[in-house]
């Protein structure tokens, strides 16, 4: 289960407790936490809703065989193109350098690759990593462990973010935090001018787990020492030239970017840690092409005009007759991906990509989720207009199997997040956010079924791109004549 040993410490105990008050049917198996602000041992019921969640019929279902085409490399022969992975030996921890833990050059086997590797060879034409997968939680081990040898700054984007190398060759991307969790996003700021959050990161990898959409690579969170883990292994002489103490004597830097990148907007530590979000990074683009799409739902990023889809009534139909959202699973794709923006209160989805070497039949990857987790107090319906289109059949019992009370998307949130090094991830306020807005995407459905009927509007997905999309384009063609 996601709930493996874990220093259980103040906070963590606390969130513990909450969980079980809800718990189903309670394991009468008892374990010892300790508890750090007494010193003293409890006994507690051993309780987990994610175990159970993922023990449901709707979280156990097979994918179509997978053959060479699905996936992304072929370990035989791809394999060669890491240099640095397949025939360098030193991947393992330096501190157990004498331990001889993996064989020889030249006899290396897929199993003692690094997490990192391991990871990337996993991705198929249906997910970036499975149910069930062991690697998972190892790579999010090696986000907060692994020693960082270099850092540099990433190129392009809007606000500041590091590209952190570890002793592995594995690499991550970090954003720094900017707020703290009890921030909200300005009513007066736009969408495009807010922070990004190092925690929305973090929670929506968890929370894309949870929906069993497996399309966030894996974060995990991260006090970084700035001193020692960023200006001291930097070769890039932008990034050094920002560092800094402050007049509280904090170390500080702030890097060059677009936006917030300024001694006004610096990041400072206490007196030189940070708290941030590490990405793990996904296969080089020279090994794995990425194609980029235009979010056809996407917003104008301008502070007086609207985009075509809040003033054309027949946009809608005009995209379900565009490749390559006419056919396929592309178009449920994107409405998964707007229930998972509005459960998080992202509007900032103006691109998305798929891996070229599948094509059209294959699914989105949900990256760049910084601005979500913004505000709780507010739901932006406006995000859930695609919806009026269509779901899946999978996605939509999920999410009806998550509003139950023995489950309770909230709470299993907290579950899973409670694991992270930056435990609390998201504020109370967030987390209850999260089930009143699965309620409200509930409820939009319930009326597009009510108005449309649900076989016009719930489709089945029991194989995807296979009999799916050739059953999906066919209906879709007959609701538009």
């Amino acid at each position: 289960t996601l709930l493996s040993a874990v220093p259980w410490t103040g906070r963590r105990l606390e969130a513990f407790k909450r969980m079980k008050q809800f718990a189903g049917a309670a394991d009468n198996q008892k374990t010892l936490i300790g508890d750090a602000s007494g010193g003293k041992t409890v006994s507690v019921p051993v309780v987990s809703r994610l175990a159970a969640l993922f023990e449901h019929p709707l979280y156990k279902t097979d994918l179509p065989t997978i053959t060479d085409d699905d996936t992304l490399f072929n370990v035989n022969t791809d394999i060669r193109f890491y240099p640095k992975a397949a025939g360098n030996q030193e991947w393992h921890n330096e501190a157990n350098a004498e331990d001889d833990e993996y064989p020889p050059t030249g006899d290396v086997t897929a199993d003692s690759y690094p997490n990192w590797l391991r990871f990337h060879i996993g991705i198929n034409r249906y997910e970036l990593y499975s149910r069930h997968n062991s690697v998972l939680d190892a790579l999010l081990k090696d986000l907060v462990t692994q020693r960082i040898t270099s850092v540099a700054m990433k190129s392009g984007g809007t606000q500041l973010k590091l590209i952190m190398t570890f002793q592995n060759y594995g690499q991550a991307l970090f954003k720094p935090m900017k707020q703290t969790r009890e921030q909200e996003t300005p009513p007066d700021f736009f969408y495009f001018s807010d922070f990004e959050r190092h925690n929305a990161e973090i929670a929506a990898f968890h929370l894309d787990r949870i929906l069993d959409f497996r399309r966030v690579p894996p974060v995990a969170g991260r006090l970084v020492n700035m001193t020692r883990e960023i200006r001291d292994v930097t070769r890039d002489k932008k990034l050094w030239r920002t560092f800094f103490i402050s007049p509280a004597n904090n170390v500080c830097f702030y890097g060059e970017c677009s936006y917030y990148c300024s001694t006004e907007h610096a990041l400072c530590g206490r007196p030189d840690q940070i708290q941030g979000s590490l990405a793990a990074f996904l296969p080089d683009l020279a090994l794995a092409k990425r194609k980029t799409w235009r979010n056809p739902w996407r917003r104008s990023y301008h502070k007086r005009k609207k985009a075509e889809w809040e003033v054309d009534p027949d946009y809608c139909d005009e995209v379900k007759q565009t490749p390559p959202y006419d056919r396929g699973s592309r178009l449920l794709d994107i409405m998964d991906m707007t229930i998972f923006d509005f459960l998080m209160g992202n509007m900032d989805r103006h691109h998305y990509e798929t891996f070229e070497k599948f094509g059209n039949d294959t699914f989105i990857i949900h990256l760049d989720n910084g601005r979500g987790f913004g505000k709780h107090s507010h739901d932006e319906l406006s995000i859930l207009v695609p919806l009026s289109q269509c779901c899946r059949r999978s996605t939509h019992l999920r999410l009806q199997l998550l509003a139950k009370e023995e489950y309770q998307l909230s709470h299993l949130m907290e579950e899973s997040l409670v694991r992270d090094r930056l435990h609390p991830v998201l504020i109370q306020p967030h987390l209850e956010a999260m089930d009143r807005r699965l309620r409200l995407v509930l409820q939009v459905l319930a009326v597009c079924v009510e108005k449309e009927g649900y076989s016009n509007v719930v489709e089945v997905d029991d194989i995807p791109w296979a009999r799916g999309a050739r059953d999906t384009a066919t209906r879709r063609n007959a609701i538009h004549r």
